[in-house]
């Protein structure tokens, strides 16, 4: 995306402005992360696709050679030992463009993120 193109207001306004190699990665991603945390809302936040449930679950946007996932901090803290082979750093994991995505790991930590969420927002509503 480049920084002259307004917001986009949804995905499909987003995944227009990469090649249709990129947007066949994203939109596996996209649908990869819908069948893991199917109760959770799609947004765009801070000008890239956001998943939302009970807070914040994560991001994803497209750069030339990588898709950026970003699981917050936790999410990547508690799969670091699956990550070695790729790019990754505080709460964010580069996957290749030419490389498959690991959707098995990517849907594991969609999960561990939605069941932390859960988790915390029943630890608030208790006090």
């Amino acid at each position: 995306m480049t920084s002259t193109m307004a917001k986009p207001k949804n995905f499909e306004e987003y995944l227009i402005s990469f090649p249709t190699k990129t947007q066949k990665i994203m939109v596996e991603l996209r649908e990869t992360i819908k069948k893991a945390a199917p109760d959770a809302d799609e947004v765009i936040s801070y000008g890239m696709p956001s998943f939302r449930q009970d807070g914040r679950l994560l991001y994803f946007a497209a750069f030339k050679n990588h898709i950026g996932f970003y699981p917050m901090i936790t999410g990547v803290e508690a799969f670091k030992t699956k990550l070695s082979s790729y790019k990754w750093g505080k709460g964010s994991i580069q996957f290749p463009l030419q490389k498959p995505l690991p959707l098995g790991l990517i849907t594991k930590i969609v999960k561990f993120r939605v069941k932390e969420n859960i988790e915390k927002s029943k630890k608030s509503r208790k006090k």
